[in-house]
Order: structure tokens, then sequence, then C-alpha cells
């Protein structure tokens, strides 16, 4: 199974992917480590130069795995439509299920204060600040999607909304 993860920075969707595969024990793919990994590799001065090749080679180890028979986890911004399917022609080709998760946070000063008070995890990575949060292109999904809003849930609750539907494809399929 791939579990695709889209939104904004500061919503929790890395709190929420994390805790998710270390649940299900899955490969868990972000694309922060990939990008600056690629900048620390002379590939770019920045993460933000680097145009789509993180998302590429994110989907090139998550392919990997999943032709493995390992379930994958993909955390990252996927703000537009093209990444998205890209994601999703992964697990199709493969012919395993995929679950498309959208972390939100509704209430816009909960966001702010999460995107300004933060820190990086990773040694190197530059956070963007709120002003980069409000600007940044951020397609509408087009399809059916799982929304969880981290204004209303903890992230516990989240990942246990995801296990529940990953279990009711699991029924279903």
């Amino acid at each position: 199974m791939l579990i695709i993860f889209g939104g904004l920075p500061g919503t929790g969707k890395t709190t929420i992917a994390r805790l998710l595969a270390r649940k299900l024990s899955a490969v868990y793919v972000r694309m922060d480590s990939l990008e600056l990994a690629m900048v620390r590799s002379g590939l770019a001065k920045s993460q933000w130069d680097l145009g789509p090749a993180g998302y590429i080679a994110g989907y090139a180890v998550s392919a990997d795995n999943i032709r493995l028979g390992l379930s994958v986890v993909a955390d990252s911004v996927n703000p537009l439509r093209i990444t998205r399917d890209a994601w999703r022609d992964i697990a199709v080709q493969a012919g395993v299920d995929y679950l498309e998760v959208e972390i939100i946070c509704s209430d816009k000063e909960q966001h702010r204060k999460r995107v300004e008070g933060r820190s990086s995890d990773i040694p190197g990575l530059v956070l963007p600040d709120w002003q980069c949060v409000v600007n940044r292109h951020y397609e509408p999904w087009n399809r059916d999607h799982l929304v969880l809003d981290t204004a209303r849930l903890q992230p516990a609750e989240a990942v246990n909304e995801i296990v529940n539907d990953v279990r009711r494809k699991a029924v279903s399929g």
C-alpha cells in the first residue's frame, strides 16, 4: 500500500506521517530529507532550486519498496495535481492500494503559530516562514481523498483515522 500525504508546511503532516509509518512498520519517504541530501551533494544551492528532482527521487524509492511488497508512507507538501497524479500512478502501476491524505489546519492563527514556532529536525533544512506558506502555490485536490484537520485532531487521532481508512480499503478491496 502507498499512503500519500499532502498539505502545507506546519499543518502537522510530518508528525502524523512518522507516527503512521512506525505504527504500520512502513517505509517512510520524506521529501525534505531527499531534497536536503541533493543540496548537500552539490546538485543545487538550496532546496528551493531543485525543481522536481526530490519528488522524482521519492517516486523511484517508493516504487522500489512497493515492488518489494512493502507499504510506503510518502511525506511531502504535494502541492500540485501533477505530483499527486505521479504518486498515485506508482501504486496503480504496481497494482497496490493507495490512500491520499491531505493534512490541513483550519485555524489560521494556530497554523501561523506552528509555522513561526517550529524548528527544523534536520540540520541545515531551511523551514519556510509564514509568508512563504501563505504565498505557496497549492492546487485544490480534484478527487476523493481523506482530509484531516489538525486544528481539531491530535496526531494520534489522525493516525487512527488513517489506519481505519486503510482497513476499510483492505476489506472492500
